[in-house]
């Protein structure tokens, strides 16, 4: 079993970004501007638009964090969105999801304009993606794209099980795996919570990607020997032994499971460091109109 260590690939990525942001700014005279709009106080969402800023910081980038309480009107939301939009100055913004129930989270995606989409969720991106073109991908299934390169696993001609059907991960992904291209050409089943024998389905899978959001769902009687698993799930359970009494873990019932693998993303350490180097590499892109002129 190997452990694939997205924090090691993460800052190496980090560190040949440094040094292509420093280049950019010779070349420009300004560095790329990534922002964010974070709505109310729900922790997890502060420590996530957290370590984006120190990433943007780590490689040179300009950072903006708009924060909103959590009462503010979908109105006012849209009107911080537009702002953004019509900002010459920045590359690429993203807002923090979940937003309160009171929001809209269908029409906050589509108000914002899909050339500085970092995050990759509007349509735009989403069906460009689908068809190949260019497109900014969304953050975590670019950020697992990049881990696959990194470790040399082979995806072509492999049966490819996505567990989760979510627009943000397991969708996604899905497509990606599936088009032509390097770390694509694999076989792909996207199975989720409705899925029948879902247990024997996932045990087909040459590699297993768990993003259904469940702590420790993916069992080890659920993984065939020598398969490759990626932990996309982070969730904060209970622990009394734990300094804070919780801790986190990943969809998968990580132990069991490592000694069936042959690689394993652990979490924390294993995708979620990733998600935020896709991002910032989506913003690069934004900034030197890679995608969109």
């Amino acid at each position: 079993m190997k452990l694939i260590d997205g924090k090691a690939v993460s800052e190496e990525l980090k560190n040949a970004l440094k040094q292509d942001v420093l280049d950019y700014r010779k070349k420009s005279g300004r560095v790329p501007h990534l922002a964010a709009i974070l709505v109310g106080d729900n922790p997890a969402s502060k420590a996530y638009v957290g370590n984006k800023v120190r990433a943007c910081e780590q490689v040179g980038y300009k950072s903006t964090l708009v924060k909103l309480d959590d009462n503010i009107t979908q109105a006012r939301l849209l009107e911080e969105i537009r702002k953004l939009n019509e900002d010459p100055d920045v590359d690429g913004f993203i807002v923090q999801l979940p937003l309160p129930k009171h929001i809209n989270e269908t029409e906050v995606t589509l108000a914002i304009d899909h050339k500085k989409d970092v995050d990759g969720f509007h349509p735009v991106n989403f069906g460009r993606m689908a068809q190949g073109m260019p497109a900014f991908l969304p953050a975590t299934p670019y950020g697992i794209l990049l881990l696959l390169e990194r470790y040399n696993i082979e995806t072509a001609g492999k049966h490819v099980v996505v567990v989760g059907r979510s627009n943000i991960v397991g969708t996604p992904i899905s497509i990606l795996l599936s088009r032509k291209s390097k770390s694509g050409d694999a076989t792909v089943t996207l199975a989720h919570s409705r899925t029948k024998n879902l247990a024997d389905v996932v045990r087909l899978g040459d590699i297993v990607v768990a993003a259904i959001g469940i702590p420790g769902f993916i069992t080890e009687d659920m993984i065939k020997i020598g398969a490759v698993v990626i932990d996309v799930g982070i969730n904060r359970v209970e622990d009394e032994s734990a300094p804070k009494g919780s801790r986190l873990v990943g969809d998968v019932d990580f132990e069991p499971v490592r000694g069936k693998s042959s690689y394993i993303t652990p979490v924390p350490g294993g995708v979620g460091p990733m998600t935020v180097m896709g991002l910032l590499l989506n913003t690069f892109k934004s900034a030197n109109k890679e995608i969109y002129s």
